[in-house]
């Protein structure tokens, strides 16, 4: 399939990592009438992973199970970030094969790859691996998740012209950040002529509820629009996308996204200069940009909650709220490793996509909150 027939592909995709739970499972039952109302708005593409817990298993039950193979596209993707061998990363792909039961990937990606980890994906042999599984046809398209800088993005798409599509991290807010480069990537992939699958639109749910300054400035625009729907149609008006992905936790954010996906319109120049606007009140934000992916709570020994440690300090920082804030903070901790547990080990700064200085914030967290 060439770029334009991939490009052709609705522009609202269904990311699984924020599943809807019942305790510690995922609720495969609300999951269900999720995908159906997906299905039945006419949107086709889902994205999993191997690390995301549960997510290809609720996948099958919810998806493969459920409807004939050729009426969706499933993406998954590798992480050998924690896999300490090439053969055991390369078990990741037959173990996603026989959780899904999909029988092939639509779309299989290397996972969170960044300046700090792409030579291991060279080093396992990984390349030639996803593109062996291709010539199988176990894989349609190739790509990869990138979560670093715009020169070693360079790098990789000159010496992979291969790949099909690149997934990059893209919201208004991260636009100009220079810590996560979205636009800085995003030209770069263009340049490259590779499309686009766009990840944390909505920054993790955190674009969902931004500074009441931008809440405010949205609604006296239209009343009606949700702030999430600026935010993912922002991302859905750039060029060369394939599809934006948007990690719906329940029905209610499903018939939200439809509501303004299913009929999707480009923000028009009026749009464009009130999200300017919102870009300047929220780059003096002094939130934690943590989007709660939960990568850092694999790696930490001491198992801290760590992205719900800094959604409570948040609720200050953000938004003044102090109280609640310490309340949060006893909650997310009860029974659990709290901020003072740190022991400064820095492995959640190395699998951090935000590049987040988490053993400072943790530290500042005590401060605040503890």
């Amino acid at each position: 399939m060439d770029n334009e027939n991939l490009l052709s592909t609705p522009k609202l995709g269904f990311g699984l990592m924020r599943l809807p739970r019942k305790r510690f499972s995922i609720d495969v039952d609300q999951f269900s009438t999720m995908v159906d109302k997906f299905m039945a708005a006419g949107f086709t593409y889902y994205d999993t992973a191997y690390m995301y817990p549960g997510s290809e298993a609720a996948a099958r039950k919810a998806l493969v199970e459920r409807y004939p193979r050729e009426s969706y596209t499933l993406a998954t993707k590798l992480l050998a970030i924690f896999s300490p061998t090439a053969k055991s990363a390369k078990a990741e792909f037959e173990t996603s094969l026989q959780r899904t039961g999909a029988g092939y990937f639509d779309y299989y990606l290397l996972h969170a790859v960044n300046d700090s980890n792409y030579k291991k994906y060279e080093r396992f042999g990984l390349w030639d691996f996803v593109h062996e599984q291709q010539a199988k046809g176990l894989i349609r398209h190739v790509g990869f998740s990138f979560h670093g800088g715009p020169k070693i993005l360079d790098r990789l798409l000159t010496e992979h012209p291969e790949v099909d599509f690149v997934q990059l991290q893209i919201n208004y807010a991260d636009w100009e950040n220079p810590m996560i480069a979205s636009r800085a990537n995003y030209e770069t992939a263009r340049r490259h002529g590779k499309p686009v699958v766009i990840m944390e639109p909505v920054k993790g749910g955190r674009l969902a509820q931004p500074p009441k300054e931008v809440t405010e400035l949205f609604a006296a625009y239209n009343k009606d629009a949700s702030p999430a729907s600026w935010a993912i149609r922002f991302a859905a008006s750039l060029e060369g996308v394939l599809t934006v992905l948007s990690g719906m936790s329940d029905v209610a954010q499903m018939e939200d996204n439809l509501s303004f996906m299913k009929d999707f319109r480009p923000l028009n120049e009026d749009e464009q200069k009130i999200i300017q606007k919102a870009q300047n009140i929220i780059g003096h934000s002094a939130a934690i940009p943590c989007t709660a992916c939960h990568y850092c709570t694999n790696s930490c020994p001491k198992q801290i909650p760590i992205p719900e440690i800094l959604n409570a300090a948040n609720m200050k920082l953000a938004n003044g709220q102090e109280m609640q804030a310490r309340a949060e903070y006893r909650k997310v901790t009860e029974g659990k490793s709290s901020a003072a547990d740190c022991i400064q080990c820095r492995k959640c700064e190395q699998a951090c996509p935000q590049h987040i200085r988490v053993t400072e914030e943790l530290a500042r967290c005590r401060e605040l909150l503890q």
